[in-house]
Parts: structure tokens; C-alpha cells; sequence
């Protein structure tokens, strides 16, 4: 096996992003112990080539839970104990130790053929799999000297079959003679009602005390009241030293066997152990394919170009702890591009800003460690030779360190790693000290950052790091949308925007009084508040566009379905206007031939000429016969069948159309007039429809007017403005 290269990620940084409680999860799904103690192991490589193997690998194995080729059963006992015992000289194994090895040479074999003959679908498993060194000796040598039942057999020696069948004749003439004393004494009434026991694996006789000189043999025992004594008859007496060094041979025979079983296994310790190692990773690989059927891991599309475009990403903490409390989880959509490399998150507490972070975070974590991650499968992802982080209440009892000391220290170690090839992710940067020398201080590691081309993610209250968010071309500033009316998180990141604090509000929502708010905004410098209430207001009037939008396009959408619906209806009844008007036509044509033969019916009553007139009709016959065929009568009632299906279809559309037409020109008169348009003109004070910003118009011009809203201004349609 290649060594690998672990990544440059610290234990204190997977502490930050929950890592090892990732690993706790996982190793719930070990089957063996082993594979739980290796699992706890797991931490992130940092090469494409090193991981990319092990991911495809638990991706099979997670499909294989849905396929009809499951693979099979991988567990087994571990022979830790047996491999220590093979490195000392002269020592032997015990038959369990044996059994041990064969099951994990077993277990071996049956996966490495299993996946031999499925290698179609199982592509990196086997190319894995083949690694092994496999060999049936093991198997073979087991198998031909112990049984199932872990006993040595007969046939492992000469000797000991030799032996087996001594005992059994010895065991054969103890029996026989114990059954006939049994008889006798039984017969002599010295035995009492349990006639027999067995004391120190011998069978004896229970004979009742006062008898107990009467009967010939050697005394056990007696029974806890001493009426009865337990006697071994002298008939079998006779046979017993005989039968104890028959065993005290077959135990010799046995150790032997075990001796040369022993030093036949010791030159091959070494493929004991990696069979046993190849077992333990196939039990991490399973236990990482389960836990992603858990978390509904997938393997995202992996770039070589720095890039991470997380679609519904989830925490899988908080997913599989939302899911036993039957709660939904909101998943976010984040962006880490060459273009965009640095996210400033900023927003109100409590609106997921740390959990977003912590989410690219986890999962970049847990695909650098061949864990499959929870998001959509067009995900793409890449690999950092770092991830630092700081996150949370850092504060250093141990070194007597403050908070902001303890993150001073850690931004003096970010200065020193930190390079295009890092992830940083720094929760609440910048607290911990003066608002002002602190945000300056942050302000200053942020541009170093920058230009060291790092990516990264911070999250912050601080406006200058928005404001310096805003004048990088590859920063980009976001929000954690808030609900404007009810002051509820909606745990949606939004790019684009910085996200207004929401202090005052939030103060309001919780009962602080309204003077004591107006205060504490009277002590904070009157630029600030603007520039907050702004952010506020922007967000409140996004708010209300993308709700307008969602109506609007609900709005297009049902308009669209009902213009289709219409158009096939206008189709179907156009056909059977067709239909009608065929119809028709055929009707006209048989009333005019019904005309020309009703005139020669009166001809031919009123005129001698009789002759001409049959001649004629024959005539009019004829051009009719020419002109179509003749129809037979099965036909003639199927077409007129389909006419009278034709008039009534039609009938009936005609009648919804009037129906439809007279209800819309009720609901005409009903509508009230509409609101003559009020002119604007340069200096009116207005707002956006459904908007609450107020601002002055400041220009017009073609139909657009820039209003001035105080901190910026904006070009706006005049259709959109209402005056106020």
C-alpha cells in the first residue's frame, strides 16, 4: 500500500467544525471493533490522487445497498493475539487461534472472487481488492486437520488415529463392565433409587451407605446427608489407568499437531495481517457507505481548479439531529469561486451565519477524508492543502490567554499559512476587542488574505469589512435573509448583499422600551444607523420584489396554462366548425337535388311527354353518381351518427363560450374605474410600489427617474414610483 500524504489541517480546526463527532456517527456502523478504532482515525489528505480512489470505492459500496449484487458479509474475530503469539519463538496457537485464521482467510477469499466476478460493478473495489496477496494454504492446511466444531480431527495424524481407536475400545470395555456391576448390585438391592452419577468425569454407582462395604471398588464422594457413597466398581477400576494414559497420549499428539500447524503459519504472519487489514477497511468503507445512505451522501463533481459550488448543501449534524426530531432542515447554496473567492457573511444573530460556515467547512473536511458529503450530486468541489479556522469562544484558561489573545494568536498563525492553496473560515471576526481598533485590525488581515489569493468564508457585524467586501473585485459580500415583518430568521444565504444587524428591531421585537432605544441610537454615531437602516431597507424592499416576482411568475404561469388550455379548445372547436360546415354543404347539396327532383316529379305528372322526363331524371342520376360514390348502408348510419355527434359538440362549446364571455363582462362592470396616473415631476418625494424606502426624484428622462434615497441613488422606471 502507497503511503499518503495527510493534509494540513490541525485537530483543533476538525474540533471546530465538529469532525470527530462526524466519526463518532460513523463508527456506530462498524461491525467489528477493529474497524470502529480505525474509523476514529480518519483525518483529510489533501491530494486529488491520494482520495479519489477511497471515494469511488464507498460510492459502489453505497450503491451495492440498492443493487441485486449485495457484497457479502465482512466480519470476522480478530487475530491481534495470534499474530503477537507467531512473532515469539517456539510458542503454538491454541484450535481457536486456527479457527480465527480460517474464517479471515474464508472471508477474504469469498470477497476478492466475489468482486472478481462483478468487477463491472465494482470497478474500484476489485482494482483494490487485487492488492491482496491471496493464497489457500491457510485454508487448506486448517481444514485438513480441525473440524467444524473446532476439534482436531482424527486423520490429522497417524498417531492420534491410532490412539482414538485405543480409547474407544478402552471407553467400550468401561461401559460394558460398568453396566454389568450396575446389574448386579442393583439386583442385590445395595444401590439406591438414582442408581448411577458421575464424579470427576467417572461414572459411578450411588450405593446406600449401609452397603457400602458390600460393594468391590474405589470410593469418590458421598452425597451432602452421607446416605449414599459413590463407589467406581473395581470391574472398571481395571481399565482406568489404562484409559488416563491413553489421554494423557492423545493431549501429547494434540500439541504436537498444534506445534507443526504453528510453525507452518509463522513464515506467512505477515499476509495473516493484511488479510485482517483489508477486512478492517472493508468494514470503515462499509461503515461510510452507510452512514451516507444516512446523511444522503453523494460524491460531488471533483476540479482540479480551486472552485466549491455547494447545490442544497446540508450540515449532517444538524441534518440527522433535525431528522430524529422530525424537523426540517433548511440546505444553503454556496459559491467559492477564482472570481469570488472571500465571502463576508453578515446578518443578525441567530440567523445561521456560523452554521453556513461550519457547513463548507464539515464537508470539505469530510470529502478530503473519503467521506461522501450531503448535497446535490452536481455539486463540484476541490481539494486545499489547509483549512483553518476559527470559530467560536476561543478563550485559553490553560495559557491564561483572553479571547481576543487567543484569536490574535491564531490570525498570527493564519498570516504564516495562509496562501492560494488555503480555506479559512473565521466566525465573528474581528470581536473580542474595541469596535473600532478591532475592525481596523480585522480590515488589515482581510486584505492580506485577499492578496495572497486565499478563499474563505468570515462572518461579521463589522460594516468596514462589508464596505471593504464591497471594493474587492474577488470578495462578495452575503446575508442570512431575515423575514421583515416577523424578525424570523428564513436560514436562506443570499449573495450579493450585506445583511443589516437588525439590532434595534430585534431590541424592539424582545420588549426593550422605545425610548431606551432611541437613546442608545442617539450615542452611536448618526452615519452608522443610516448606513444599517439602509441595508435594512434594502433588504425589506428585496423582500418585497422577490415576493412580487414569485407572484408575477405564479401569476405568467397560470396565465400560460389558461392560454394553452384556451387555444386547445379553440382548436377542438374550429374542427368541429369544420366539421359543421362540411356538413352542411352536404345538407345544401342533397336540398338542391331535392329541388331538381321534386320540379321533374311535377313535370312528369303535368306533361304527356313522360319519355324526355325519364330521360332527363336519368340523366340528373348519372352527374350525381359521378360526382360521389355510393356509400352502403352501414356506412350511411355511421356517418350520420358522427353529423348528429358533430352539431352537439359544437352546440355545447358555443355554449360555454357565451357563458364565459357574459361572466367576464359582468366582472368588467363590477371592477372599479381605474386611478387617473399622477404626473411626477423633479422634486416629488416617492417610493416603489409595495416599497416602504422614501426618496426625491432628483432627474427625468425617457420614462426613468433617478431617485435620490439619502446614502445612494438609483434608476428607476416612473411606472414603478408612487408618490407619496
Amino acid at each position: 500500500m502507497e503511503i499518503k500524504r495527510k493534509a494540513r489541517i490541525d485537530n483543533k480546526t476538525l474540533e471546530d467544525l465538529e469532525f470527530p463527532s462526524v466519526l463518532k456517527q460513523v463508527a456506530e456502523f462498524c461491525v467489528t471493533e477493529p474497524g470502529r478504532e480505525k474509523v476514529f482515525t480518519i483525518t483529510p489528505f489533501r491530494n486529488f490522487d491520494e482520495i479519489a480512489p477511497e471515494l469511488q470505492r464507498v460510492k459502489e459500496f453505497t450503491a451495492s445497498f440498492e443493487g441485486d449484487n449485495h457484497i457479502p458479509n465482512h466480519g470476522f474475530e480478530p487475530i491481534f493475539r495470534e499474530l503477537r503469539m507467531l512473532d515469539i519463538e517456539n510458542s503454538t496457537l491454541e484450535v481457536s487461534g486456527f479457527r480465527k485464521i480460517l474464517s479471515i482467510s474464508e472471508t477474504t477469499r469469498i470477497l476478492l472472487k466475489f468482486f472478481k466476478k462483478y468487477e463491472e460493478f465494482y470497478v474500484h473495489l476489485n482494482s483494490f481488492s487485487e492488492e491482496v496477496n491471496y493464497t489457500s494454504i491457510f485454508s487448506e492446511e486448517i481444514n485438513k486437520r480441525v473440524d467444524k466444531y473446532g476439534e482436531i480431527k482424527d486423520e490429522a495424524s497417524t498417531e492420534l488415529g491410532a490412539i482414538r481407536r485405543r480409547l474407544n475400545v478402552v471407553k467400550g470395555k468401561i461401559n460394558s463392565s460398568f453396566t454389568k456391576a450396575l446389574s448386579q448390585y442393583s439386583q442385590n438391592d445395595y444401590l439406591d433409587e438414582i442408581r448411577e452419577s458421575v464424579v470427576e468425569n467417572r461414572r459411578v454407582l450411588a450405593v446406600k451407605a449401609m452397603h457400602r462395604k458390600k460393594v468391590r471398588g474405589a470410593v469418590l464422594g458421598s452425597s451432602k446427608t452421607g446416605s449414599i457413597v459413590y463407589i467406581e466398581p473395581q470391574e472398571t477400576l481395571d481399565y482406568a489407568n489404562e484409559l488416563s494414559n491413553l489421554i494423557y497420549e492423545e493431549d501429547e499428539e494434540i500439541k504436537r499437531i498444534l506445534k507443526a500447524m504453528t510453525e507452518f503459519v509463522r513464515p506467512h504472519a505477515s499476509l495473516l495481517a493484511s488479510y485482517q487489514e483489508y477486512l478492517i477497511t472493508m468494514d470503515v468503507l462499509y461503515a461510510k457507505a452507510r452512514y451516507a445512505l444516512k446523511i444522503n451522501g453523494v460524491l460531488p463533481i471533483l476540479v482540479s481548479e480551486k472552485k466549491i459550488s455547494l447545490l442544497k448543501a446540508y450540515h449532517p449534524l444538524l441534518l440527522v439531529s433535525n431528522n430524529k426530531r422530525k424537523e426540517k432542515t433548511f440546505p444553503q447554496h454556496i459559491e467559492l469561486l477564482p472570481e469570488k473567492r472571500i465571502i463576508v457573511i453578515s446578518g443578525p444573530n441567530a440567523g445561521g451565519k456560523s452554521i453556513t460556515l461550519k457547513t463548507v467547512g464539515l464537508l470539505q473536511v469530510m470529502l478530503q477524508s473519503g467521506l461522501l458529503i450531503s448535497a446535490e450530486p452536481q455539486s463540484e468541489m476541490c481539494f486545499f492543502k489547509r483549512v483553518l479556522t476559527d470559530i467560536g469562544d476561543n478563550q485559553s484558561i490553560e495559557n491564561h490567554l483572553s479571547t481576543y489573545s487567543y484569536r490574535l494568536k491564531k490570525m498570527n498563525q493564519f498570516l504564516k499559512k495562509c496562501d492560494k492553496k488555503t480555506l479559512f473560515l473565521i466566525d465573528e471576526f474581528g470581536t473580542g476587542s474595541d469596535p473600532e481598533l478591532g475592525g481596523a485590525l480585522a480590515e488589515t488581515f482581510l486584505e492580506v488574505f485577499y492578496e495572497r489569493e486565499a478563499f474563505g468564508i468570515i462572518t461579521t457585524h463589522y460594516t468596514n469589512l462589508k464596505l471593504l467586501a464591497n471594493e474587492l473585485p474577488h470578495a462578495i459580500n452575503a446575508n442570512m435573509q431575515f423575514d421583515n415583518k416577523s424578525l424570523e430568521p428564513l436560514y436562506q444565504l443570499h449573495l450579493g448583499e450585506a445583511g443589516s444587524s437588525y439590532t434595534f428591531e430585534v431590541a424592539q421585537k424582545n420588549g426593550i422600551p422605545y425610548s431606551l432605544i432611541n437613546k442608545a441610537k442617539k450615542k452611536i454615531e448618526r452615519g452608522k444607523v443610516r448606513f444599517d437602516k439602509t441595508i435594512a431597507n434594502l433588504q425589506k424592499e428585496r423582500s418585497n420584489l422577490r415576493k412580487t416576482s414569485e407572484s408575477l411568475k405564479t401569476e405568467e404561469q397560470k396565465a400560460r396554462i389558461e392560454s394553452k388550455q384556451l387555444e386547445e379548445i379553440n382548436a377542438r372547436v374550429q374542427e368541429k366548425l369544420e366539421s359543421y360546415q362540411e356538413l352542411f354543404d352536404a345538407n345544401q347539396k342533397l336540398i338542391s337535388l331535392g329541388k331538381k327532383v321534386d320540379v321533374l316529379s311535377e313535370k312528369y305528372f303535368n306533361n304527356k311527354q313522360k319519355k324526355q322526363l325519364i330521360d332527363e331524371l336519368m340523366r340528373l342520376v348519372m352527374i350525381e353518381n359521378s360526382k360521389r360514390k355510393k356509400l352502403a348502408p352501414k356506412v350511411k348510419k355511421a356517418v350520420k351518427a358522427k353529423e348528429k355527434k358533430v352539431i352537439q359538440e359544437v352546440e355545447k362549446k358555443v355554449e360555454v363560450i357565451r357563458e364565459r364571455k357574459k361572466e367576464e363582462k359582468e366582472k368588467a362592470k363590477k371592477l372599479p374605474p381605474p386611478k387617473p396616473k399622477v404626473i411626477l415631476k423633479i422634486g416629488d418625494r416617492v417610493r416603489m410600489i409595495d416599497g416602504r424606502a422614501i426618496g426625491t426624484i432628483d432627474t427625468i428622462e425617457k420614462n426613468k427617474a433617478i431617485v435620490n434615497y439619502g446614502m445612494f441613488t438609483t434608476n428607476v422606471s416612473l411606472e414603478e414610483l408612487e408618490k407619496v
